[in-house]
């Protein structure tokens, strides 16, 4: 089974960082042939995370493995959309 890493960088509790994660996991849900893993990190407890990955922006999606990283920034309504943008198949 093929093992994909995401991180989700969010900034502070907000409403935003909450529809963020439900987004996030809803894509997650769509990779059930793969080990796929979601790590949510918060940039206002975590900003040395931030500064190695250069998140700009939140939120961030990242696809970290397989390689090549892809990044996403902004909204991750169309799970669909991220996914291909991601250039992950399900």
């Amino acid at each position: 089974m093929e093992k994909i890493v995401l991180k989700l960088y969010v900034s502070g509790k907000s409403p935003r960082y909450q529809r963020a994660i439900e987004e996030a996991h809803k894509i997650i849900e769509k990779l059930s042939g793969y080990d796929a893993q979601l790590e949510v990190i918060d940039i206002m407890e975590h900003p040395e995370m931030a500064e190695r990955d250069n998140i700009l922006a939140t939120p961030s999606l990242i696809k970290e493995i397989p390689p090549p990283a892809r990044h996403i920034i902004g909204d991750l309504l169309d799970p669909e959309k991220t996914l291909m943008m991601l250039e992950i198949t399900p």
